[in-house]
């Protein structure tokens, strides 16, 4: 889990991905015959292959926030990149992101608690403010401005249970992780035609995939991705510890019924287990896969997370072993029927 550990640890908002794509790219270029980064900002990692072209998509970018305004004193009004509950968001320590390279430490501040103010009701994003010590002046000799990138600040950790990892930005490095180490294992195996893609921008519009699948026209595709953990809540939903989750609807996009069912047969097969969601809210870089050109079969394929989109992100290690063992079987299994 170490390369899990260094990818989540990065620091990557819609955008600004370049810090995680300089990691993938020295990483997955071992196992695969072509890296190129389109003009986007994706990265695609092409393995070359005699079967379909199958396009594989992991997003690199984190939900973040950006300075919308300094006030005199200082105060650094927020505006969210990407869905953020601004509850999660109290008490944090931030990381502003210079344009030079440089950082400059920040924490989420909220009105004073002590000055014995009832709090009736949750905090808004409006309520919200970056302090760093400094005044306006003093911020823009620096370099901060509008259009500064914050990001919250978090360190990998494994829990109690040592099976189980915590940490920011786990949506989508763990399917970042999954894929890269997707690729080790089929280095050998050229029976795809395999591209490896780690898009950006997904967390503001599925954008960097829009344009990568267009590029590449793939016969069928699957995004790796997360989903929730409603374990918590109800045990007989998506629980943590109990496998790989593939979608049959979200928000965006009703699967490919062939695909998701070989999936599941290969799954049942290998005696993986496999969880199986319907939701209503959210959606994945398959939304904009299966709409391409003349439409791309395409599917889900994640793990479930507690406190998604949060930098305290709580995931089971053996469900990312069995999502990577699904993919590699999937691989060397591919749904043909599915694709005629």
């Amino acid at each position: 889990m170490e390369l899990l550990k260094q990818l989540a640890n990065l620091l990557g908002p819609s955008g600004a991905e370049q810090e995680v794509r300089s990691l993938i790219q020295k990483e997955i270029k071992k196992y695969v015959d072509e890296v190129r980064v389109d003009k986007f900002g994706n990265l695609i990692a092409h393995k070359k292959g005699k079967g379909a072209r199958v396009m594989l998509a992991a997003h690199m970018d984190e939900i973040g926030l950006m300075c919308s305004n300094i006030e005199d004193d200082g105060k650094i009004k927020i505006s969210a990149v990407g869905g953020i509950d601004p509850v999660t968001l109290v008490g944090q320590q931030v990381y502003l992101l210079l344009d030079n390279g440089k950082i400059i430490n920040g924490v989420i501040s909220f009105f004073e608690i002590h000055e014995g103010l009832e709090i009736d009701e949750m905090p808004l994003q409006d309520d919200l403010y970056v302090d760093t010590g400094l005044d306006k002046d003093a911020l823009e000799k620096l370099g901060v401005a509008t259009g500064t990138y914050i990001v919250p600040r978090h360190t990998f950790i494994t829990l109690g249970n040592k099976d189980i990892v915590s940490g920011k930005a786990f949506d989508d490095r763990i399917g970042c992780y999954a894929l890269i180490e997707l690729a080790k294992r089929l280095k050998n195996i050229t029976k795809e035609d395999m591209y490896y893609v780690f898009t950006v921008q997904e967390e503001v519009g599925l954008y960097g995939s829009e344009t990568a699948v267009y590029d590449i026209d793939p016969d069928w595709g699957i995004a790796v991705d997360n989903t929730v953990a409603t374990d918590s809540g109800d045990p007989k939903k998506i629980c943590l510890g109990k496998g790989p989750c593939v979608t049959i609807m979200d928000a965006g996009m009703i699967a490919n019924r062939c695909l998701n069912g070989h999936i599941a047969a290969v799954a049942k097969k290998n005696k993986i287990p496999l969880q199986k969601e319907v939701v209503e809210a959210g959606t994945t870089d398959a939304t904009k896969i299966m709409m391409s050109r003349g439409g791309v079969p395409s599917a889900v394929l994640g793990i479930p997370l507690r406190n998604m989109h949060s930098t305290i992100s709580v995931a089971h290690i053996r469900d990312i072993e069995n999502l990577i063992k699904l993919l590699e079987l999937l691989m060397k299994n591919p749904p043909k029927v599915c694709i005629v």
